[in-house]
């Protein structure tokens, strides 16, 4: 694995030392240039993971800098440490493509850490983003599951080990979580990679169709049985079939499911002949089986039947992680369907997408997105262009829209940023820490300092 590697262009060697000091423990091998001349050869001459850019250079300005960056790596992170009179221009340059930017003098070691990884978490999902492109152009159609939460990656650890196996599994998860993408990758990691993956909802469907469907039918079975048809049981044979939403599942078609199950073959509808067919079943659910059972709408056998190897698939909730790294991914993606170069996502449009609750999942998010990629004419992506809730988004004042006294504006700033961060985390000051990237008691030195009133 690659070392991360940060730049830091800074003529002021208290700074450079600082820095030093700060990213000595990070396994971070940390490049310094004095001016901009020295800070392009060491940009040209290798790959940085971040570019720390100081906006007054003793030969230029890390602005004009940052351009030159992003003209020969359009993907470049950076951060740019300029002076409170200079903010404006720093604003600026984030709706440009700025990373985020600090201001000397610094403060809180703490909140200079959070932003440099959290700039390092952008470039890495970036980079897994190129990675990915590259393995679907190698194998279009390859599932691709994004994950940088330790929820997500305990699911996958349970698909690779349970993909050789050819047992049946249950994906149960709420809606929009993957469960499909979660049935795609058990198949390719099977040996019935190279066989048919067919995917069904059952409660798309009425029963009839259904049946048809499942099983096929002889010419003449029923009315429109205009020729002989053979059904998914058959055509998934050395495969693997998806039956999604199985609770929508008639108990007539539960039995007869079950009865395939234990025989391992299929009679068509309008026929006696039983047809062999080895497939591999996944089921998928947004609703508990067992309660479904419990409630006698679903057959106890065919329960236990199919619950061999059961995966949950958690809600996005649950793994904030995973979100930047998806917004990335479908900001790459939309943009190549609609040959459009919208973004990078701004900072606020970050903490607004890791602060929604995602009642709809991974598909809000996908839409949420490509919802932003439409709207922008090019250039970065503002939290309102995400189409969130308002209470969902850290609002736009979080960053000073006029120069007040140094002291009267810094307060403005934090007391409306940290009051909108408590709100975004439903008045949860663990969440609301981990949001800005600081430490709890951290952020409740700063409640205090600013007077805000938490319940917790």
């Amino acid at each position: 694995m690659m070392k991360t590697k940060i730049l830091l262009v800074d003529d002021d060697a208290y700074t450079r030392q600082l820095f030093a000091g700060l990213l000595r423990n990070h396994d971070i091998e940390l490049h310094t240039a004095g001016n901009a001349s020295e800070g392009r050869r060491a940009f040209h001459e290798s790959d940085f993971n971040l570019a720390i850019l100081d906006q007054r250079l003793p030969d230029g300005n890390g602005l004009e800098l940052f351009a030159e960056m992003r003209a020969e790596r359009p993907r470049q992170v950076a951060i740019l440490i300029t002076g409170f009179a200079e903010i404006r221009d720093a604003v600026r340059a984030v709706r440009e493509g700025l990373f985020d930017y600090l201001t000397k003098p610094f403060d809180n070691l703490d909140e200079l850490e959070a932003v440099i990884g959290k700039a390092l978490e952008i470039d890495k999902a970036y980079r897994e983003i190129v990675h990915l492109r590259e393995t679907l152009e190698a194998r279009p159609g390859a599932p691709v599951i994004i994950r940088r939460s330790s929820a997500m990656e305990s699911v996958l650890v349970k698909v690779r080990q349970v993909a050789p196996l050819d047992t049946t599994v249950l994906v149960e998860g709420e809606s929009g979580t993957g469960k499909e993408l979660i049935a795609r990758q058990l198949h390719a990691l099977s040996g019935r990679a190279k066989g048919p993956f067919l995917t069904l909802n059952c409660g798309a469907l009425s029963e009839s169709l259904l049946e048809a469907t499942l099983f096929g039918y002889e010419k003449g079975a029923f009315t429109n049985a205009v020729k002989t048809t053979a059904g998914y049981f058959e055509e998934a044979n050395g495969g693997t079939l998806l039956l999604d939403e199985i609770t929508d599942m008639s108990a007539k078609l539960q039995a007869s499911l079950l009865r395939v199950l234990e025989e391992c073959a299929v009679t068509r509808l309008g026929s006696t002949v039983a047809l062999p067919s080895d497939f591999r079943l996944i089921c998928a659910t947004n609703r508990s089986l067992e309660a479904e059972m419990n409630a006698g709408r679903f057959r106890a056998d065919l329960y236990y039947r199919i619950n061999v190897m059961p995966i949950r698939v958690p809600p996005l909730r649950e793994r904030r992680e995973d979100v930047p790294a998806l917004a990335l991914y479908y900001l790459d993606h939309f943009n190549r369907k609609f040959d459009k170069n919208a973004g990078p996502f701004a900072p606020e449009a970050i903490a607004a997408l890791e602060a929604a609750q995602w009642p709809g999942n991974v598909r809000e998010l996908q839409h949420a997105v490509e919802r932003a990629v439409v709207v922008n004419a090019g250039g970065p992506i503002a939290a309102v262009d995400l189409g969130l809730r308002a209470e969902h988004a850290l609002p736009a004042a979080a960053t000073p829209a006029q120069l007040l006294p140094l002291r009267e504006a810094r307060e403005h700033f934090e007391r409306e940023y940290f009051t909108n961060l408590l709100q975004a985390a439903g008045g949860n000051v663990s969440e609301a820490a981990r949001l800005c990237g600081i430490a709890r008691q951290n952020f409740y030195h700063y409640l205090e300092r600013l007077g805000i009133v938490t319940n917790s």
